[in-house]
């Protein structure tokens, strides 16, 4: 239970929150709030803030003042503050983490041990990349080039309830690295650890007015954010639907923007590969209650390993514990609110009457109840299924078989998504042609979620426009100049 405090401040999982905007360096309250309510057990856990125009009118306003102090420091400056917000947040890592959980539900040993680091390590990796970034120098015709990456402006940053503090940062410490300005927009189901992190970048000595947190409803404050004339990025991490409406608004501007949109993505496995690795990853797909973009939830099985595959992986899901993920034995918690339950739960319903084939869970955990979806494989799918074809986005996984390696891609990419794909294969000349064939932004061969922030990362079809990581974030958030000099040896004399 949450007990209220004066101020607008709320009590959650014993840590004080406070639930207003972070503005131009101050706490501003809005009129109307909205109610943040935890899936682990349904209880309301803050009454936030609810902004809209005036809000975020406000918080581009404030971006706005603050970009040219902000620009015009040293990358070196800029990266001892980054370093800075990166302790802050190592030294509250279990307040970020008991937070996050009850606010979305997600395992607090993941949130402990691997979520709220990587939130640090955010923070740390961009600081560090300013002094990576190559300028480029060479001589063309008699003449010197030097390429260099120019502050852009307000960034608007809006992200997902799935892991919102760690997709926040990953898009936040780059803007800010570049020399950017942040109006962060976070999920109306899942908003508190934004609202932790404003106070961390303020300790931390970030100047008022370069980062600031909005929170509200999509409708309400996404959508005057993304089509603000102030802003000159919008990096955005949620649904196609979604996506598409934020590409026109900021179209409408002119305003780049970087989308990442989700998938459904493949998970192949060849006859002559390692059977229990890819089972045990496969099982690590429910990760999350499903609530991963990345998740291969499409098993695309060697007919010949087929009946081997199913049986190892069924015993090994049915040894998940689903329940509080405060827990540490719990391996899956609950789906993020009713009506997205009810989406996930429509889906495998749909399917089965279709002539799907539950071979483990199906339905609500019967025990539980809740928001607690039980691990479910369906098989049998018709090839085309809306089962197959769109991203559920919860623990909901399909297993297909196939007799040829043309038959495994051809599957792989029968979906118009395209953000990641995983495969399984002894064989390296298979792995390399089976990678060069899936569409996909990111393959990995015989593991799963390895992530190197200097690597590319970013989706093909409908998973996405562009990529980050990196050089290639400083790309979409800087305006990048190419300087020609004429002559040699006088630039640097």
């Amino acid at each position: 239970m949450v007990i209220c405090l004066p101020t607008s401040m709320a009590r959650v999982a014993g840590v004080a929150v406070d639930t207003r905007h972070w503005i131009g360096g101050h706490r501003v309250a809005s009129p109307a709030t909205f109610t943040d309510v935890s899936p682990i057990d349904g209880e309301p856990i803050a009454e936030v803030a609810r902004g809209g125009t005036a809000e975020v009118g406000a918080a581009v306003g404030a971006a706005r003042a603050a970009f040219a102090g902000w620009a015009a420091a040293p990358p070196s400056e800029r990266a001892t503050v980054l370093r800075a917000i990166a302790a802050g947040v190592r030294a509250r890592i279990e307040d970020l983490a008991q937070v996050e959980t009850r606010d979305n539900g997600a395992l607090l040993r993941s949130h402990l041990r691997s979520v709220m680091p990587r939130v640090a390590h955010n923070f740390e990796f961009f600081a560090d990349w300013l002094g990576h970034l190559d300028p480029g120098d060479r001589e063309v015709s008699g003449h010197a080039e030097r390429v260099s990456w120019d502050p852009s402006g307000v960034t608007a940053v809006i992200t997902p309830w799935n892991a919102p503090l760690m997709l926040a940062t990953w898009r936040i410490a780059p803007a800010l690295a570049a020399g950017n300005t942040v109006v962060a927009k976070p999920p109306e189901w899942a908003p508190l650890t934004a609202s932790l992190l404003a106070d961390i970048t303020r300790e931390a000595g970030l100047p008022d007015g370069v980062f600031n947190v909005v929170q509200g409803l999509g409708a309400e404050a996404g959508a005057p954010l993304v089509a603000h004339p102030g802003v000159a990025r919008v990096a955005f991490t949620g649904s196609v639907a979604t996506g598409r409406q934020v590409a026109a608004a900021a179209g409408a501007q002119l305003t780049p923007v970087s989308l990442e949109l989700g998938g459904k993505s493949p998970l192949l496995v060849f006859a002559d590969a390692d059977l229990d690795l890819a089972v045990g990853h496969a099982v690590g797909q429910f990760d999350n209650a499903g609530q991963v973009c990345l998740a291969g939830t499409r098993l695309l099985v060697d007919e010949a390993i087929a009946a081997e595959f199913t049986a190892r992986f069924t015993v090994r899901a049915a040894e998940l514990r689903q329940g509080d993920p405060r827990d540490e034995a719990t391996d899956i918690g609950p789906n993020i609110t009713r009506a997205h339950l009810d989406r996930v739960d429509g889906y495998v319903q749909r399917a089965v009457a279709a002539g799907a084939v539950p071979l483990l869970g199906g339905a609500v955990n019967p025990v539980l109840g809740g928001l607690y979806y039980q691990p479910t494989l369906l098989g049998g799918a018709t090839p085309g299924a809306e089962i197959l074809t769109e991203e559920v986005f919860g623990p909901v996984l399909t297993l297909q078989t196939f007799a040829t390696e043309a038959e495994a891609v051809a599957l792989a990419n029968s979906t118009p998504y395209g953000l990641a794909a995983t495969l399984f294969t002894g064989d390296k000349a298979r792995a390399e042609r089976v990678s060069a064939r899936l569409v996909a932004g990111t393959v990995w061969v015989n593991c799963f979620f390895v992530r190197d922030l200097a690597a590319p990362f970013g989706g093909a079809g409908l998973s996405g426009i562009g990529r980050e990581g990196g050089t290639w974030s400083f790309d979409f958030y800087s305006d990048v100049k190419n300087t020609v000099y004429a002559g040699q040896g006088w630039r640097d004399g």
